[in-house]
Parts: C-alpha cells; structure tokens; sequence
C-alpha cells in the first residue's frame, strides 16, 4: 500500500520557517510509519543561483532599514496578497512549482511560509485539489497567510485564532497548535552531563542569539556583556555570520575561558538547558524553543512587525521581558550572579507552565487527522 505523502514548503527568508518544516516532518514520521514527507525551501529549490541574493538583500533590508519593514509589513496587514501580486510572484520565482507537485504527487501540502502558500493557492484556483495547509510560524496573523483556498489553519496560540477569525477565516479551520519545534527541545536533561559534553563550567550562563542570520551590527551588546566575563559564562551563537565571528575571535575583549564564540550549531536545545537566561531577537521559532525549554528570556531590537508581536505576547505571558539599552545588561547580569538559584526556581516553575497546546504532538496530530479525514 502506498504511504501518505506529505510535503511541507518554507522559504529561506530567515531560519525559523523551514526549522518549523523540519520539526513538523520529525514529528509526523515518528508518529506514523505509514506516512512520508519531504521539506523544500520551494524558492531556493527552484532558483538555486538566485535565491541566496535575494535573501541576501531581504536580510539588509530589514537590518539597515527595520521602520521600512515595518511600514511595509503594516500595509498588507489587514488582508491577503491581491491576485495580480500573487500571479507575478508565482511567474517570476515559483514558475515550475506545478511540475515539482506534478513529479512529488503529494497527498497534503504544508506550507511554513506564506509565499508558498500564496503559489499553491494560485495553482489551486486554476484546479489543483490537493489540501493545502498553513502553519503559521509567529505570534501574529498577517493578512497575506490567508486564501480562500487554504483548507486549515494551525497557529500558535488562541490570541492568533481569535485574529484569523476577525479576517473572515472560519474558527472550523483553525487549530491552536503552538509552534512547532523539534521534538527533542521537549526532552529532560541533566544539566551535569550536557556541561560535561559541551566543555562548559557549572557557572551562570547567559546563553546569546540572533537567529540564522547570527548577531548582527550589535557590537554594543555583546561588548557590554563581556565586561561581566569574570562571573558569567557568555556563550554567543553567531549562526551562519562566519565574518563577525573570525572578527570577534581576534577581540582581546573577548579572548577569555568564560566565553564561546559559536558559529551555526545544531546544539540550540543543549545549550539552551545548561543556559540560565537567553537573550535574544524575538523570532518565533526561537522563542518558541526556549518556552519548550523553559529558560527566562530577554529581547533585544524586536523588528517592527511580527517580532514586536513575539516579543509582546511572550512578555504579557510572563516568559520574556523587553531591554530598551544595552546598559540593561548590568542589572540582568547582577541578578544573576546574586540570585543565581532564583533564576533556576524561575526556570523550574516555566517548565511546570508550558501548555499542553505548544507541545509539538499536537501540531502532528492534527495534520495525521487532517490527512486521515481527506481518505
């Protein structure tokens, strides 16, 4: 018999969208051995040469320019893409999507991103029938994740459901699901042994990240961090940004035991347990992790748009709170060192909290079910 085929579309546009695919296609082959799936950054697949320049350009976009990411992101907020836009998008980049789909003959379609899912939307009104769904990878309903053709909606937390159905989407198709992470991030740890594995001392911890794109043009930050190097471990994650960590490796600031300059690292959830707070770009994927490992979390340069919506929702959750200057450094990192096993208590009593809803089960579950109901 013929396994249920599922493929899930991100778009390289940061990490968090195809780290959500990956996380999605772990679950559900653990969950069921009669189903298959394949992830595709479905731009970059079929624009291999090009697609690295064009993100490339989105990253400089909205790290020299953020209040006009902003604007923009604000202006197509309220509804979905037109179908002039839509038709331009799929002729220019997504042009060979209906041969990929016509060779891989997917049972599903699950789109971490919404530029794929604008392009099989597309292809749908033209006569496609395989089922479309969209998992959204933030704390945030914009316009441009929904199309009459999606059939469900899997979000993030019941806030995000109640935006989608102010838009005109039916609550029938919305599943409140969390955003999924990898499985693993759900796992206990001992602390103790992972220090031991990764050559880390049992000293606070302050675990740095900026996502894929690593830390950038925040010099300050890292700098002003690194005066409390005699008392607190400064692990820095500088993604795929190999030049700024060549750069800070050669800083005699920066040249000390307590600190560790990490380029990409598939490691996140082990460090993350043996951190004691995370200070970080408040991008979905990554606040998510850190909820699933239960670690206190500070922001830092929220983007406007979608990372403003993070950060919020994580600080009126209790789980993160907002720095307005590097100078707030200071005071996080005297509290550690003075409180150091109130930050474990907090931590502790995160974990206690998680809600059953961002457990990465569900997210497969309803797919399974989804899929099931289809036949």
């Amino acid at each position: 018999m013929r396994k249920k085929r599922i493929l899930l579309l991100s778009e390289g546009f940061g990490s968090g969208h195809t780290q959500a695919a990956h996380a999605i296609s772990v679950g559900l082959r653990r969950h069921s051995p009669s189903v298959r799936t394949r992830v595709l950054e479905l731009g970059a697949f079929q624009h291999p040469t090009i697609a690295p320049w064009i993100f490339s350009a989105y990253r400089k976009t909205i790290t020299s320019q953020p209040k006009l990411f902003g604007m923009l992101y604000k202006s197509k907020y309220k509804k979905e893409l037109n179908r002039f836009t839509s038709m331009a998008l799929h002729r220019v980049f997504y042009n060979a999507t209906e041969d990929i789909l016509e060779q891989l003959q997917p049972d599903m379609i699950v789109c971490t991103h919404m530029f794929p899912s604008i392009v099989v939307s597309r292809l749908k009104r033209a006569g496609l029938t395989i089922p479309l769904v969209n998992v959204i990878t933030d704390y945030d309903a914009h316009g441009t994740w929904i199309a009459s053709e999606v059939d469900h909606y899997l979000v993030s937390t019941p806030e995000v459901k109640e935006r989608l159905v102010k838009k005109g989407v039916s609550p029938d198709l919305i599943s409140v699901t969390g955003i999924p992470v990898h499985p693993d991030f759900w796992k206990p740890a001992d602390r103790e042994v992972v220090r031991e594995e990764l050559g880390l001392l049992d000293m606070p911890t302050v675990l740095f990240m900026g996502g894929g794109w690593g830390l950038i043009k925040e010099d300050e930050l890292i700098y002003r961090a690194s005066e409390h190097r005699d008392r607190v471990q400064l692990i820095f994650c500088l993604g795929n940004n190999e030049k700024l960590r060549e750069q800070l490796s050669e800083d005699p600031r920066l040249v000390h035991p307590n600190i560790k300059l990490l380029g990409y690292t598939k490691e996140i959830g082990k460090l993350m347990d043996v951190a004691d707070l995370l200070v970080t770009k408040p991008g979905g994927m990554t606040c998510s992790e850190g909820l699933a490992k239960g670690i206190p979390m500070l922001f830092y340069n929220p983007i406007p748009g979608q990372e403003e919506e993070n950060a919020q929702y994580f600080i009126d959750n209790g789980y993160g709170v907002l720095m307005k200057t590097p100078e707030d450094i200071d005071s996080w990192f005297e509290r550690l060192v003075r409180e150091h096993e109130s930050f474990v208590a907090k931590r502790q009593a995160l974990l206690d909290n998680r809600k059953h809803d961002t457990n990465p089960n569900v997210c497969s579950e309803v797919i399974l079910s989804l899929l099931e109901k289809q036949g």
